[in-house]
């Protein structure tokens, strides 16, 4: 793996890492899922499938990010909006 593209993947490894601490299943079943991602593709010598597989991490980074901003749209909406129907 060139050393650029090594950086790549390590600062995705961090990024994901740091964004699995709120995981809805928990942090450790998202560290184990990560961990077991990431071993999946370690002899990947390819530096165009190495692209592809960084770019699908980041794609994984902007669900993550969504799912989260959801979560926190809902729970303000259910703060402030109360459902009474009375």
């Amino acid at each position: 793996m060139a050393g650029s593209l090594r950086g790549e993947v390590l600062n995705l490894y961090k990024n994901l890492l740091y964004l699995g601490r709120e995981y809805p299943k928990g942090a450790d079943y998202f560290r184990s899922r990560l961990k077991a991602a990431f071993l999946k593709n370690k002899d990947v010598k390819d530096p165009e499938k190495i692209k592809q597989l960084i770019a699908r991490g980041e794609f994984v980074i902007k669900e993550l990010e969504a799912l989260y901003f959801l979560r926190k749209y809902r729970a303000m909406k259910k703060r402030y909006y109360s459902d009474d129907k009375e």
